[in-house]
């Protein structure tokens, strides 16, 4: 059974949400490049000091807390049953971290846009996701039934970055599509064409 979130949490979650209503607002008049993390604090009321404890950069005001969705990721591949495939497991990760945000699909679109339109940020994005993708080794080397070992397999790395991919190409059509298209949807058509 899930614990009862508390005020103090459901209180912190308020504030991170005006932070980030405000940081999107900002970026969307100014840019992302040229809005500042103190011009985000003084904005949204807070101090910088208090803004660094909530989001410890600025990419992390757009793209949330990557490692907690990390954690998230590799928790859910690993926790699926053993007859499940290993495509169906990568599949069920990346459903639990898109359905995992407190976000509307509105405001998931908005992130994404600055995400895919900003090279710094989207360097950031990927880069952290190649973390995801190396933490993810060892979980899918066993449910492949390789040995783990120093270096990660070809195969399961192989597998796991034609999953991320077709997540990424995915969510780029889908932002495109201006968010009227269905993710899962192109997901599934990205993939079948590189399985053949």
């Amino acid at each position: 059974m899930e614990k009862p979130s508390t005020l103090w949490d459901r209180s912190r979650q308020a504030v991170v949400a005006e932070i980030v209503d405000t940081a999107l607002k900002l970026f969307a008049e100014q840019g992302y490049e040229a809005t500042t993390m103190a011009q985000v604090a003084s904005s949204a009321g807070v101090s910088q000091r208090s803004l660094f404890r909530y989001f410890g950069t600025k990419e992390d005001l757009v793209c949330g807390d990557q490692e907690a969705l990390g954690d998230l990721l590799v928790a859910t591949v690993e926790a699926q049953a053993p007859e499940v495939s290993t495509w169906d497991a990568l599949r069920a990760g990346f459903t639990a971290i898109l359905t995992a945000s407190n976000h509307t699909p509105q405001r998931v679109l908005e992130i994404s846009t600055l995400i895919f339109e900003n090279p710094p940020l989207r360097s950031r994005y990927f880069e952290k996701r190649l973390r995801w993708q190396r933490a993810l080794a060892p979980v899918i080397e066993k449910r492949m039934g390789i040995e783990s070992g120093e270096i990660p397999d070809a195969r399961a790395m192989g597998v796991i970055a034609t999953v991320f991919a077709c997540v990424d190409t995915a969510s780029e059509l889908w932002v495109r599509h201006g968010g009227k298209a269905d993710a899962f949807e192109l997901y599934e058509q990205a993939l079948a064409a590189v399985r053949g």
